[in-house]
């Protein structure tokens, strides 16, 4: 369940940046949507751990967990963003 969530999470974040922010707007809305997710999992499958104790059962939710998968996601998309702006890749 935690996936689905996070998955959700970065692709939420994706087309918000995209969107709204205009962050990544020169690659379009499905390639900000896609970094956005592989942030979030990314940042909920890796970081997350490191930073709190696992839960007792994997698959409960973890809110945490969700917010370190969005923050991850913003940070890719800024990444991605300064990626395109400084090289045009």
């Amino acid at each position: 369940m935690n996936v689905v969530l996070w998955l959700l999470a970065g692709g939420i974040v994706g087309w918000v940046g995209c969107s709204a922010l205009h962050v990544n707007a020169g690659r379009g809305l499905v390639v900000s949507v896609i970094i956005g997710m592989v942030g979030a999992f990314f940042g909920g499958h890796m970081v997350a751990p490191i930073f709190h104790s696992a839960s007792a059962v994997p698959g409960d939710f973890s809110p945490f967990a969700l917010l370190v998968a969005a923050a991850t996601a913003i940070g890719c998309m800024v990444i991605s963003d300064m990626m395109y702006e400084q090289f045009g890749v």
